[in-house]
């Protein structure tokens, strides 16, 4: 009896055991359940709904998408450079057939450029210019004459202390002189003027007046250099614009005065005043050049306008009427004169 309970005991504690330890299944399957099943968003109702939460299918349904048929504009990030790039063509006419007036057939044209490129931050300006002026004429029986030229380059460097002042201090350099040779028709075997005879260099520093949208700028610089420049070596010898005979530079310190102002005096009549006053300080104090242009653009359209313009030059070094002996000694060197320019054009106007 005693021994049948000892085996029932055994039996009992071995059934518990198995009841307990599993053996280890490497490849298990899911444990998920057959009816397991994924609810998406779109089909919970929510009971509270928050303003963030978007109830779409983040799969894309392609009859629903469209080309792109507007190009949208690459991001351009700010810049401080303002340019400006400007081409003028003015072209006058006049043809004569069987004129009982009389009259010859000539024709006259005249291009200009002007590009600017002007930076503006706080405190520092720094504007750039360079115009490009250039006119012909042909005329029945005639060869070909030059009615205009120049070149114009100038570059201003300002600062001033604080953002509400428009007076800075300034740096200007201004340099002018003309594309080809310059005559006094009908002689044109000795010309008067050439490429850099003469060329003009100012350098002076000194105070502007800016306003704020640039349409007003005076310049005063009690410091400037005035370069005169003379490379041709027959003009050198004759001793014109001022230089010692032989010479290529005179060189002069002076007083300087700038201004220039932009105005739309009537609707699309627009004004445009240049004006420099220059006097030496040792050779001729008091004795000012003066080199002053004004001119009117009226506009008729986006590429079309008119032009009425003048410039007046006075320089006490440009002599007028010499008189020159037979064996080319100078008995007298002649005056100074006013010189003055009208132009009248209408023609092209192309800003890119």
């Amino acid at each position: 009896m005693r021994i049948v309970g000892i085996c029932i005991l055994f039996l009992f504690v071995v059934r518990s055991a198995e009841a307990q330890v599993t053996n280890l299944k490497v490849f298990e399957r899911d444990s998920s359940e057959v009816g397991f099943k994924v609810v998406r968003i779109k089909d919970v109702k929510l009971k509270y709904l928050k303003r963030g939460a978007k109830l779409t299918d983040p799969r894309t349904v392609l009859n629903r998408v469209k080309p792109v048929r507007k190009r949208y504009k690459r991001f351009i990030p700010t810049s401080f450079w303002d340019k400006t790039n400007e081409f003028g063509l003015n072209i006058n006419e006049v043809a004569f057939v069987n004129w009982n007036a009389g009259g010859d057939n000539s024709v006259s044209a005249l291009a200009n450029m002007r590009f600017e490129r002007n930076y503006k931050f706080r405190y520092f300006n720094w504007d750039n210019e360079i115009i490009f002026r250039y006119g012909i004429n042909a005329q029945e029986g005639r060869k070909l004459r030059k009615t205009d030229d120049q070149i114009r380059l100038s570059s201003t460097i300002s600062y001033r202390k604080d953002t509400i002042t428009n007076w800075y201090y300034s740096f200007k350099a201004n340099f002018n002189t003309q594309f080809s040779n310059g005559f006094k028709y009908p002689d044109r075997d000795n010309p008067i003027s050439r490429f850099m005879s003469p060329g003009y260099l100012f350098l002076g520093m000194g105070k502007s007046y800016i306003s704020a949208g640039k349409k007003f700028d005076l310049f005063i610089s009690p410091a400037t250099l005035k370069s005169t420049f003379v490379l041709d070596e027959t003009l050198s010898e004759q001793g014109a614009f001022g230089v010692e005979s032989g010479e290529n530079v005179f060189l002069e310190l002076g007083f300087l005065v700038t201004n220039t102002w932009e105005k739309e005096i009537i609707k699309n009549i627009l004004m445009n005043h240049r004006i420099s006053l220059y006097t030496d300080y040792l050779l001729s104090f008091g004795n000012v050049d003066v080199d002053w242009e004004l001119n009117f653009n009226l506009k008729v359209n986006q590429y079309i306008n008119a032009n009425i313009g003048t410039h007046l030059i006075f320089d006490d070094d440009i002599k007028f009427d010499e008189i020159i002996a037979d064996d080319g000694t100078i008995i007298d060197s002649g005056v100074p004169r006013i010189q003055f320019k009208q132009l009248l054009g209408i023609g092209l106007l192309y800003t890119f």
